[in-house]
């Protein structure tokens, strides 16, 4: 059982909200991790978890990955995700994601909301009828639309930086990059692979998504499985489905020398960065290299431009390099440097933010 109350647990979440409209078929958590910097923000996913428990451990490991992205992305946000557990394909509606709309809102601005697996900016325009704490809306209602346009584009800018720091060029140029999951954000990582001159490789469990990445860029080859992709003869490994893709035996098979990634919490337990580091393979953290996403959701607070976000994401290479050159003065795996420099930031900004203001 996930222990959300212990005070000595290093997670210890702000507050978990368990959210049920019988009537509609909502069933969703939403987790603030901390809001130290400001306001929670973190997306929405909708999926059909096995179990409650399930949904609780992902949301909560998921509120501490955006506390600690957010943090490094130099916004002044803190961390929180939701979940709604379903399968969106049959069991969203308008009347269960307005339900959800209610929740957000009975949280008075704690917590911002967005798109993520299995929603969509559409769908936030109909949760935002009923909040007014929604960001990645669509531009016909003045949002930033498709946050997975600067996802993809960050982890691009993180994969230059990891080529750097690796091969001494950011350039892709003649390197195999295997690609773990061609979804929203995966398949435009593909694109800006093979812009750069990247070999590229995929897999996903979806032959839909396959087939549109074929359609695009006939060129890319396609391989049965993730334990065939991570098997390969690869340069870069991009995990970009769900989380967990980085356990035990795919360290010890893989055959990448750099992992560089748009999914969430690619780390399957505590020691696999150490693993990593042991075998010579170069970790990007993912939090770090993803945030291109919720840089471009968080412009849309002061009124979204995409040039100012992309701007803004574009930092990610500069910020990766800079966990790589911590990593190698304090000698810990980047993981290790990335959290250290995120809890610096909430400790210090957090202090200040402390300061009375006599209101």
């Amino acid at each position: 059982m996930t222990d959300v109350f212990s005070p000595s647990h290093k997670d210890t979440h702000e507050q978990v909200v368990f959210c049920a409209d019988a009537h509609s078929g909502l069933r969703a958590i939403i987790a603030i991790h901390n809001t130290a910097l400001g306001p929670a923000l973190g997306g929405t996913r909708f999926y059909p978890y096995a179990s409650e428990q399930a949904a609780l451990t992902d949301v909560l490991n998921l509120a501490r990955g955006m506390a600690y992205k957010n943090a490094l992305a130099g916004l002044d946000l803190g961390g929180g995700k939701a979940v709604i557990i379903g399968d969106p394909s049959r069991d969203k509606s308008e009347a269960l994601l307005r339900a959800y709309g209610r929740f957000v809102e009975s949280l008075g601005g704690r917590y911002l909301t967005a798109c993520d697996v299995g929603t969509f900016s559409e769908d936030m325009d109909i949760i935002a009828r009923e909040s007014r704490f929604v960001t990645g809306r669509t531009t016909a209602h003045g949002g930033a639309g498709d946050s997975s346009i600067l996802t993809a584009y960050g982890v691009f800018q993180g994969m230059r930086a990891s080529a750097e720091q690796v091969y001494g060029t950011p350039s892709l140029l003649g390197r195999r990059v295997g690609v773990e999951g061609v979804g929203k954000v995966g398949h435009r990582l593909v694109e800006l692979l093979r812009e750069d001159g990247a070999d590229v490789v995929i897999c996903d469990v979806s032959e839909q998504a396959v087939e549109r990445v074929r359609r695009l860029r006939p060129e890319v080859d396609v391989v049965a499985d993730a334990e065939a992709l991570t098997s390969a003869d690869l340069d870069i490994f991009a995990p970009c489905a769900l989380g967990g893709a980085l356990d035990d035996d795919t360290v010890d098979r893989l055959r990448a020398k750099i992992v560089c990634g748009a999914a969430n919490n690619q780390l399957a337990h505590t020691g696999v960065e150490k693993q990593l580091a042991e075998r010579g393979i170069l970790y990007a953290p993912d939090y770090v290299v993803n945030s291109g996403g919720v840089i471009q959701v968080a412009d849309e607070i002061e009124g979204f431009s995409m040039e100012r976000a992309r701007a803004k994401a574009e930092r990610i290479y500069d910020t990766t390099l800079k966990i790589f050159a911590i990593a190698a003065e304090e000698d810990v795996p980047p993981a290790v440097a990335a959290d250290r420099l995120a809890e610096r930031r909430m400790s210090e900004v957090g202090r200040v933010r402390g300061i009375w203001l006599g209101r």
